[in-house]
């Protein structure tokens, strides 16, 4: 009886509730559009501390990772002070995507976001083989990966499907509004081949764990499996790297910082290059973690695939396919 109602419960929660979740956030939505954003806010920081408290497994995860990276650098109770504010800081976040989702007008667009380092992306952009922007899942990253195409560059981007369908459905619309391209993750190498040959920004994540083509390199001093698609990418084609950054101010408001064009290593050996060019993506990232700690996703599990758990998803996935 108790694995039958398990498994009802299961099945209520990825098929019923996300039917029903819909309505609530586009009331959310529109509460947010309406409401002063201070209220917003005071509303995220209470919904971190929710957050926090009650999603015990993103918890542990966040402070296992803490204690991997800064277990030797700093006190459990400093680790714990920065898994709150990464808690905090993302809700926050989202709640300020939601409440800012309509906003299109420039004027009123980059007040809310200062723009660092133009520049960098200009000289890159303007050379006409596409940009790669590499972005981390730091602060507002949505913000991010459509400051770019508000700037008024012609962008897309590569993102993994979401779990709850009806979120990403509306992820994408709130995206578009803002001139970004979506391409689904699954499947799209050649896409993403095409938005650089058409000489446009490409905004691309490689800091969270994965099973697409990958590599083991260090990241913040651990090793991690890190995605290849970046690196290949700068060897299929004569795009610019150009690494960039979404922070939190002081003010509650945002800085996108810019950072100059990432050097690429072409030796002719084409592995070696994708390994070094993919371990020199993850320095600048981990150099953004470092910097803004509290503004990282440290409740993912980063470092999940050990070369041990990869060997075996891969003879599973071989027998999957034996099998057909």
């Amino acid at each position: 009886m108790t694995k039958y109602i398990r498994k009802y419960i299961t099945k209520f929660r990825r098929k019923i509730a996300p039917v029903l979740l819909f309505p609530l956030l586009l009331l959310f939505v529109f509460l947010f559009r309406i409401s002063p954003i201070s209220w917003v806010r005071s509303f995220s920081k209470f919904g971190g501390k929710i957050f926090y408290r009650f999603a015990a497994n993103s918890r542990q995860r966040a402070l296992n990772n803490l204690k991997l990276i800064y277990g030797n650098d700093l006190t459990e109770s400093q680790q714990i002070k920065i898994a709150k504010k990464a808690f905090t800081e993302m809700i926050m976040s989202f709640f300020d995507y939601m409440a800012y989702s309509h906003l299109k007008n420039k004027k009123r667009f980059f007040k809310l976001i200062e723009v660092v380092g133009e520049e960098n992306l200009k000289a890159a952009y303007s050379r006409g083989n596409g940009v790669i922007c590499l972005i981390p899942h730091l602060s507002s990253w949505e913000f991010a990966a459509i400051t770019p195409p508000m700037l008024g560059y012609e962008t897309s981007a590569a993102s993994k499907a979401m779990k709850m369908k009806f979120l990403e459905m509306l992820m994408v619309r709130f995206r578009g509004k803002r001139g970004m391209k979506n391409i689904t993750r699954e499947g799209s190498y050649n896409a993403l081949v095409e938005v650089l040959k058409n000489k446009e920004c490409l905004i691309i994540m490689i800091d969270q764990d994965t099973k697409v083509k990958g590599v083991f390199v260090d990241f913040l001093g651990k090793p991690a499996y890190t995605p290849l698609g970046a690196s290949r990418l700068l060897a299929d084609t004569d795009a610019a790297l150009v690494p960039m950054v979404m922070t939190r101010k002081e003010d509650n408001n945002y800085r996108f910082i810019i950072y100059p064009e990432l050097p690429v290593v072409s030796t002719g050996n084409k592995e070696n290059d994708l390994i070094e060019n993919t371990k020199n993506q993850n320095k600048i990232l981990g150099d953004m973690v470092r910097k803004f700690p509290t503004q990282w996703v440290w409740m993912h599990e980063r470092w999940k695939t050990t070369p041990e758990s990869l060997e075996q998803y891969l003879k599973n996935r071989a027998k999957e396919k034996s099998k057909t």
